[in-house]
């Protein structure tokens, strides 16, 4: 049996959810004043980057960015055979920033937890916020976003892939069923 690929948001789509969240941020946060990007890598980057520029148009100036690999965190690296170690570059201090981290799909949360773990071992940010494109569902750790694009409840053998282009900017968001 075929997979079976449903669009769930094409690019006009994606960039709707991504201009949202971008005011929501500005709005619960006041403006960008402490405020500090952090994009997992390596999707959740890839949106933060988007995130950073539209920021930028609407407020005139840069939004400080980093991106977290999570790699060395992840509560399942030994199941995982030949995981490759990223880097992390956040090039400003964390402690009491606003912190937004940026993912792409939010699935069990863990990958999220290590984010988390990975931040907090830079320093004590004033709070850590979370924006997702799309929630899928099915937690297995007590984690919420801030900030969500769509939420496409899924089962279980499903999958959701977002599209980027070669220059990362994403292109549309997929539902894969098996």
């Amino acid at each position: 049996m075929a997979a079976e690929t449903i669009e769930i948001l094409d690019l006009d789509g994606v960039n709707r959810a991504l201009t949202r969240i971008t005011h929501e941020i500005l709005e619960k946060n006041a403006g960008v004043e402490d405020l500090l990007l952090i994009g997992i890598r390596t999707g959740g980057a890839y949106l933060a980057t988007q995130l950073q520029k539209r920021i930028n148009e609407i407020e005139g100036t840069t939004v400080s960015l980093g991106i977290v690999d999570v790699t060395m965190y992840r509560d399942d690296l030994e199941s995982r055979n030949n995981l490759e170690v990223g880097h992390s570059s956040i090039h400003v201090p964390v402690t009491n920033k606003k912190i937004v981290l940026v993912d792409d799909v939010l699935y069990t949360g863990r990958t999220i937890r290590a984010a988390l773990e990975a931040v907090v071992a830079l320093g004590r940010p004033q709070n850590i916020q979370l924006a997702i494109l799309v929630d899928r569902g099915h937690r297995e750790l007590p984690i919420r976003p801030d900030y969500i694009g769509r939420n496409i409840p899924t089962a279980q053998n499903e999958q959701i892939k977002v599209d980027f282009d070669a220059q990362n900017v994403p292109q549309a968001v997929h539902l894969l069923r098996t």
